[in-house]
């Protein structure tokens, strides 16, 4: 593809470490320097034509790869989606939230301001008359009310809008796919990792199937967190909980602790508007992978997969780059936002939950209902992906 036909899309980051990996790091790298990060093809469909930084300590690499490619980094967002002139001059914006120097609240939550810089592009969108699609990575906000009025936004101003995070469209091993419009019961995640920003991969794992099951997504009626004995206690008494938990494990790659020895274990549960109930354990030393298993009707066995995330070939966010470059080519969302929001609002919601007691909170305002269309968005194992192969089920320590 031509250069000239290539959309243009504003990279607006929180930083850009250069020695430590980021998710810009990568994400904005791999536009910057191919796939591969080597300065040559294959590259991304859409091109990076500017660059912000919203922090910018003395490790902080966006000016020099602004200097390196000739790509200019400017002060302001409103700048770098104009290109310093009054007109929107992008044909789309990735917005990288994650990482940096921010507090945290006493929800364990890191304050990435993701709903303050998108308020900024929003902002410049109605100074200048026009808006492009925007991608966003990883969770909407920390705060529900904040996630719901980004989607507010997009369609206010009626722009494609995406989000998300890396495993529902990354591989699956083994292979495997929620049928389409078939119904489900439960659902089990079985991953390691920090309550907060691992806690939303979590999720998504699990809603990325279950959304497929009949009648679509409907919204949440309630969570609750539960901690220390309790989660063993839920586990032994729950005859669809300790099956599919033991189906998810057994498809993990990596060696691990036994679960039950986990002190900084968590059990997130979510029960659905319409019966659908999951439970999904955040075990940082009893399990080594992200891995998931739901219920079928009509299936003896439970549907179960390790989804593949950071590995050490560094692909863990391609597939997530082909899915935001298929919205900045075609101005259409890959998959819905309200994915991404109904998870921001579980998530900021359970986090409630872990610090008020672990009681069970209704949840009247998760009142998010979606589609999904009958195809899968993750990479199948034999596709041909423009950076090679899949990679080995096994190669490597997660990152």
């Amino acid at each position: 593809m031509s250069s000239a036909s290539r959309p243009r899309i504003a990279a607006i980051s929180t930083v850009i470490w250069k020695e430590k990996a980021s998710h810009a790091r990568t994400i904005v790298g791999k536009y910057l320097f191919g796939f591969n990060e080597d300065g040559n093809d294959p590259k991304p469909d859409a091109q990076v034509v500017s660059l912000y930084t919203h922090q910018t300590p003395p490790d902080d690499i966006s000016r020099q790869w602004s200097q390196q490619t000739g790509i200019p980094w400017f002060r302001t967002i409103h700048e770098a989606l104009t290109l310093g002139t009054d007109e929107l001059a992008v044909d789309g914006v990735m917005l990288v939230a994650e990482h940096g120097d921010y507090e945290f609240n006493d929800k364990e939550q890191k304050l990435y301001p993701r709903f303050e810089l998108f308020l900024q592009i929003v902002d410049t969108f109605r100074r200048t008359g026009h808006s492009v699609p925007v991608f966003n990575d990883k969770h909407l906000s920390y705060r529900w009310t904040n996630a719901k009025r980004m989607v507010e936004l997009s369609k206010e101003l009626d722009f494609p809008f995406m989000a998300g995070s890396s495993l529902p469209v990354n591989y699956r091993y083994p292979e495997m796919e929620f049928p389409w419009g078939a119904r489900a019961e439960h659902g089990v995640v079985v991953a390691p990792g920090p309550i907060d920003s691992y806690g939303f991969h979590m999720l998504e794992a699990v809603q990325c199937l279950i959304e497929r099951r009949e009648g679509g997504e409907t919204g949440v009626a309630a969570v609750q967190c539960l901690e220390g004995a309790a989660i063993w206690a839920f586990l032994d008494s729950t005859p669809w909980a300790e099956k599919l938990f033991d189906a998810a494990l057994a498809c993990s790659q990596k060696p691990s602790e036994n679960p039950r020895d986990d002190d900084k274990a968590a059990l997130f549960r979510v029960w659905y508007r319409d019966g659908v109930e999951t439970a999904i354990f955040r075990l940082p030393r009893g399990a080594g992978d992200f891995c998931v298993a739901v219920d079928v009707e009509g299936q003896p066995q439970p549907l179960a997969t390790m989804m593949w995330r950071n590995r050490p070939d560094n692909r863990s966010f391609d597939s997530l780059i082909l899915q935001a470059d298929q919205m900045y080519q075609t101005g259409r969302a890959a998959y819905p936002i309200e994915r991404t929001l109904l998870v921001s609002g579980i998530l900021d919601l359970l986090l409630e939950s872990r610090i008020g007691g672990h009681e069970r909170i209704e949840t009247p305002q998760l009142d998010v209902a979606y589609q999904v269309e009958d195809r899968s968005f993750h990479v199948e194992q034999d596709a041909i992906s423009p950076w090679g192969p899949a990679p080995a089920a096994d190669d490597g320590a997660a990152g």
